[in-house]
C-alpha cells in the first residue's frame, strides 16, 4: 500500500498571524511591554484567558475561538506566556531602549543561557535574525516547569525575532 503524505507548510506566516485576532498593530506595541499571542489554530483551549490578571485576554464561548488581546488592558506581566501550553505567547517591549526591544519567550531547552550572554535569537522558522543580550531568567514555580527568558535586541527586528537558537550542550 503506498503511502499518502500530507502537504506542509510549516510554521504560520507574518501575514497570517496579522490577520488573527490577537496580534498586535504597530501602534499597540509602542505603548510598552504588551503580549503577543500566535495562536491560528481553532482548538478547545483558554489559559491565555484565565491566567490573565487583567482579563486582557478573551477565548469566550465556544473554547475554540481564537483569543482576542484588548492591549489597552494588556501590561505585558508575562503570565500567559507560561500559562499556554502551546507555547505561543511572548511577551514583547518595543519602549525597552532607545535602540534595543525586550523580548520574553517560554524556552524548554537545556542547558540555560546566563544572563549577560549573547545568544542567537530566531524567527518563527527557526532561522537566525540577530543577535541578543539575555536579560533576565524566570524559573518560577508558578511557571510549571517552563522557563522564561528575556532578550534585548535591536528594534529592527521587532516582528521577526520570537526566540532563541538551542545552546550546544558541553562535551
Amino acid at each position: 500500500m503506498e503511502r499518502q503524505y500530507l502537504k506542509t507548510i510549516g510554521s504560520p506566516s507574518l501575514a497570517e498571524l496579522k490577520d488573527s485576532p490577537a496580534f498586535p498593530k504597530e501602534k499597540d506595541y509602542k505603548k510598552g511591554p504588551i503580549a503577543v499571542i500566535e495562536c491560528i489554530e481553532e482548538i478547545p483551549c483558554n489559559p491565555c484567558e484565565t491566567s490573565c490578571p487583567k482579563g486582557a485576554i478573551e477565548v469566550g464561548n465556544p473554547i475554540t475561538n481564537l483569543p482576542r488581546i484588548d492591549f489597552e488592558r494588556c501590561v505585558g506581566c508575562g503570565i500567559c506566556v507560561a500559562a499556554c501550553p502551546g507555547l505561543a505567547i511572548y511577551v514583547k517591549d518595543y519602549n525597552y531602549s532607545e535602540e534595543e526591544a525586550l523580548i520574553t519567550f517560554p524556552f524548554e531547552y537545556l542547558p540555560l543561557p546566563k544572563v549577560g550572554d549573547i545568544v542567537t535569537l530566531a524567527g518563527r522558522r527557526g532561522e537566525e535574525i540577530c543577535e541578543g543580550k539575555i536579560t533576565k531568567i524566570n524559573n518560577a514555580k508558578a511557571n510549571k516547569n517552563t522557563t522564561i527568558l528575556s532578550a534585548s535586541f535591536p528594534k529592527e527586528y521587532l516582528l521577526d525575532v520570537i526566540t532563541m537558537k538551542r545552546l550546544k550542550k558541553d562535551e
